[in-house]
């Protein structure tokens, strides 16, 4: 796959503007979405994301549109897992609602850049080495039965109404921030840094912010190899990625009382996982002449999979969900925050 310059030019202008338009229109003017607003956004975002899976097929053909198509799917799907981790983070720093908004934003752009230098570095790896497929493969592998696991916990924990009792950690660089910086006892608006006392302090919506940005650093450890299992071109890995994290702000406020009702989401992540380490597995073993009467899937094959594997998933957890619908939820601690601006969380030593 040959791109352009200006096809990264064009994609990084695409993925800015976007930022730009949730800062002045959202961000700027901080509001709780109403559940209308996020419908509309979450429906713009993915309607943008597959009209940019169109071009690309005019652009480039239909193997890599359907390489974009499989790749934002799963990005997609996993991000529904990394909400999970957000509404706690965002939980335990008793963020009001209507700053929430500008919490997510600006975590996505940390992620989005860290996620870009981790692309760049992968494909560079997966150029000059074959063997980093077995590593990949292996990774998935580990994901596929840890979610698996996470399942079986998280149902045990939903039949005794304990889903409520999930702690967060404070990441490495939250917990380094707060030893070294000054941080407010409280709120200060939406204020991230300020001036006071002729010193520089910084808030606890700044150190929510670095824990969301960093913390999703651990999921693109999932992600990405699991992407580099259906397309080798950084192209179309960082398109999927950034398209995927820019409708995930919205995509929040749309599901964060409706996600609980995905009682089978790790399973059907497991799924996904699993297939795309045999998927990489199989690659490896043929790059060095190995196995080769065992067929790669083809991506037709993993776009069918990852595809049917979401919609059982989903009508599977619909239906299962119905006899926990009266049990808390982790949302249900974000819902029910009090809008204290003198409140600091506890971010560990």
């Amino acid at each position: 796959m040959h791109v352009d310059t200006w096809e990264w030019i064009l994609l990084g202008a695409i993925v800015v503007g976007l930022i730009a338009v949730d800062l002045v229109g959202h961000v700027r003017n901080a509001h709780e979405p109403t559940l209308g607003e996020a419908a509309r956004w979450t429906t713009f975002y993915v309607s943008l994301a597959i009209v940019f899976g169109v071009l690309t097929y005019v652009r480039h053909g239909g193997q890599f549109a359907t390489e974009y198509f499989a790749g934002y799917l799963t990005e997609y799907s996993l991000s529904l897992d990394n909400i999970f981790v957000f509404i706690i983070i965002i939980a335990a720093f008793r963020v009001p609602r209507i700053y929430q908004q500008k919490v997510l934003l600006y975590g996505i752009v940390i992620a989005l850049i860290l996620r870009l230098i981790f692309i760049l570095i992968g494909a560079k790896l997966i150029e000059q080495f074959i063997a980093v497929f077995f590593v990949f493969g292996a990774w998935m592998l580990y994901t596929a039965v840890k979610q698996v696991i996470d399942g079986i916990q998280e149902g045990r924990k939903r039949k005794t109404n304990e889903l409520d009792d999930d702690e967060y950690s404070p990441t490495f660089v939250t917990r380094l921030i707060s030893r070294v910086a000054n941080v407010t006892d409280g709120y200060v608006g939406d204020r991230l840094v300020l001036r006071r006392q002729g010193k520089t302090w910084i808030t606890p919506l700044m150190l929510c912010i670095v824990s969301i940005g960093t913390i999703d650093l651990m999921f693109a450890l999932d992600s990405i190899p699991a992407i580099f299992g259906l397309t080798k071109e950084p192209f179309i890995v960082f398109a999927a990625n950034a398209f995927a994290l820019l409708g995930l702000r919205q995509l929040f406020f749309l599901v964060d009382g409706l996600l609980e009702r995905l009682i089978y989401l790790h399973y059907g992540l497991a799924v996904i996982l699993g297939f795309i380490a045999l998927k990489l597995l199989v690659h490896a073993f043929h790059g060095y002449d190995m196995l080769m009467f065992i067929p790669e899937p083809s991506i037709g094959v993993s776009v069918g999979v990852i595809l049917g594997t979401i919609l059982i998933t989903v009508a599977a957890s619909v239906y299962g969900s119905r006899k926990y619908e009266n049990l808390k939820t982790p949302a249900d601690r974000v819902a029910k925050i009090e809008p204290l601006e003198e409140h600091k969380p506890s971010i560990g030593d």
